[in-house]
């Protein structure tokens, strides 16, 4: 049975962000006027990028997750129901989850590798706002491969050691502690490649890690088709860490996510429902 929350009443103004600055991380945008309408932007974000996951071929049997902490309740998380399929999952759909693995919104089944998985993202890293995984083809493709992407594109600078190589498989995972090694291997970076398994994003809004995923996933495609061709010359350096300074903040990744979002609502407006 799930608890019962009431989203509905009146909401205090938001506060401004009071986390400082920290390497490759900005203030997210200024916050909506209250919270519930923070919540409700969220909730939209999320409930479109799993329909733009599923556009890009995101979606595999009942893998995957992307999550939003919630304005209010901070230690809870807006998660997608295990067997919706992504091209199919509506704001309504959405569930709240608590830090105890409760369901708080919501009458759906949870997956529990999504509560093992971010539970700890979202506590160990309290500026993360969402954090995205799925099964992608050429995410799991690279992981196999055990070892961080090159420099090889200005596209692949965005994850110039800012992106992590978690190499410690031991199969699904539905364990907390797996989850919190997750979490550190992580750490303040935007990505990870989990050895075996594929790759996670994470980032200051639902936009940036929607977003980087993609990006992610492309710069595993790009990488494998560069090697299966020849020797690739990666980027220098020092050129890959300035390219990094001036495309690697979430601000680009938030208007790159809105330019697919924009069309997406306007093609499929039920996922606001």
């Amino acid at each position: 049975m799930s608890a019962v929350l009431d989203l509905d009443r009146p909401h205090s103004r938001l506060p401004l962000n009071p986390q400082p600055k920290q390497k490759f991380w900005i203030d997210p945008p200024a916050p909506r006027t209250s919270i519930g309408a923070e919540r409700r932007h969220r909730q939209e974000r999320l409930a479109g990028a799993f329909r733009l996951f599923a556009r890009f071929g995101f979606a595999q049997g009942l893998a995957g997750h992307i999550t939003a902490r919630d304005p209010e309740l901070t230690d809870h998380f807006w998660v997608n129901p295990l067997g919706v399929h992504f091209s199919r999952i509506k704001v309504s759909d959405l569930l709240l989850v608590n830090a105890r693995g409760e369901t708080v919104v919501g009458d759906r089944p949870l997956n529990k590798a999504a509560f093992a998985i971010h539970a700890a993202i979202h506590e160990h890293n309290p500026r993360i706002i969402a954090a995205a995984h799925t099964h992608s083809t050429y995410g799991k493709a690279w992981s196999t491969l055990g070892r961080p992407l090159d420099a090889l594109t200005q596209d692949a600078c965005v994850f110039h050691e800012d992106h992590a190589l978690f190499d410690d498989f031991t199969g699904m995972v539905v364990d907390e502690s797996e989850g919190l090694r997750i979490a550190r291997s992580l750490g303040d970076r935007k990505g990870a490649i989990l050895k075996n398994h594929g790759i996670l994003t994470a980032g200051p809004t639902v936009e940036a890690a929607a977003w980087w995923y993609i990006a992610l996933d492309n710069a595993c495609h790009t990488q494998l088709l560069a090697e299966a061709a020849g020797k690739p010359r990666p980027i220098d350096a020092a050129t890959a860490r300035h390219t990094h300074g001036q495309i690697g903040g979430p601000e680009g990744a938030l208007h790159a996510f809105e330019s697919l979002y924009e069309g997406l609502v306007e093609a499929e407006p039920e996922l606001l429902l």
